[in-house]
């Protein structure tokens, strides 16, 4: 398989899910000293991972879980945000300008603050009440947070058999994952390539829900226009009949993300929908994979993670197939703006 390190795949997730104890004590610090909201900010990718955690704690819990973007944050503020608030953040760099003045935003108002940043290095960490410096797993991380909250809020009886599977089968079930999309993933960004060598200004677009809507968002704007220079629009399944079935014709490029959370419903009412007016859509159902060893009532919780894998797949190939690398940037940090 083409950029494919099945070992380092499987010792990634392992590590991310061996972070646990140092997250539970953490947050049994935060709900033992009490709070008023958990706010995940985030900006572009990590606002994204944000909406997915938020959509998944919402239908599960009570406690107060808010996801804010940093840009919007910093200048309209929060009303509800006060010093008895905690802010969770991802970052790789710890640099990125929205993320390090919303959090010395908080800091001013007098939030704490528990951050994970891949460089353990940075100056954002001095920020931070807590960090954690693990390189990539974002969603992993920021579920495990919520996880821990829920089930000491005696919302998650589940949870010790939850860990113990997901310690047990999920880094080797996400590799399988990747073994069996690759074919197909290079099938369809062979398709692409030709589709859009064709109709070079034809948008794709990309739908999803629940804990994919997120997902979606992410990977259309931070893999496909960022990374690929590909002109997308992501829709979430929810407004799609609100809108954008209208502009949806035989020819139309579009690419259906199904999960297996509670809004599964909203992405198969698209999907008997597109048969009837496109010839051009591809359907990624994460039912599709196996998971061995994770009981079925989990895998929604983990079908974002299941998408992922599919996805990376999709980027080695579209990444082959275009030609063009995906660490290239035209205007992202290249120069002031």
């Amino acid at each position: 398989m083409l950029k494919f390190d099945e070992q380092k795949q499987i010792e990634s997730v392992k590590g991310a899910l061996m972070l646990r104890p140092r997250i539970e004590s953490i947050v049994d610090k935060i709900q033992k000293d009490g709070f008023d909201g958990i706010y995940f900010i985030g900006i572009g990718g990590t606002w994204a991972s944000g909406m997915q955690v938020e959509v998944y704690s919402r239908g599960r819990s009570t406690l107060p879980i808010f996801v804010e973007n940093a840009a919007e944050f910093i200048t309209t503020g929060n009303k509800r945000f006060t010093n008895r608030s905690v802010v969770i953040f991802s970052s790789v760099t710890g640099t990125t300008p929205e993320m390090v003045e919303a959090i010395k935003k908080a800091k001013k108002i007098g939030a704490r603050v528990f951050g994970f940043v891949d460089k353990e290095s940075a100056p954002i960490t001095e920020l931070c009440d807590w960090c954690i410096s693990y390189p990539m797993n974002e969603q992993l991380k920021f579920y495990m947070v919520a996880n821990r909250l829920m089930y000491n809020n005696g919302e998650f009886p589940e949870y010790e058999r939850y860990n113990k599977e997901m310690e047990t089968y999920l880094p080797q079930a996400l590799v399988e994952v990747e073994k069996k999309a690759d074919e197909w993933a290079a099938e369809f960004a062979k398709k692409k390539y030709e589709y859009f060598k064709a109709h070079p200004d034809m948008p794709h677009y990309f739908i999803g829900a629940g804990n994919q809507w997120g997902a979606t968002y992410s990977y259309a704007m931070c893999y496909w226009e960022e990374q690929l220079w590909i002109r997308t629009r992501a829709i979430s399944a929810a407004e799609f009949f609100h809108g954008m079935l209208e502009v949806i014709d035989a020819e139309t490029p579009v690419t259906l993300y199904i999960g297996e959370d509670e809004q599964r419903v909203l992405a198969e009412r698209v999907a008997r929908f597109l048969p009837k007016v496109c010839r051009n859509y591809t359907i990624i159902d994460t039912k599709d994979y196996e998971l061995a060893g994770i009981s079925p009532e989990f895998r929604g919780s983990i079908s974002h993670l299941v998408m992922r894998a599919v996805n990376s797949r999709i980027d080695v190939h579209m990444e082959d197939e275009f030609k063009h690398p995906m660490v290239i940037r035209r205007y992202y940090r290249q120069f002031d703006y």
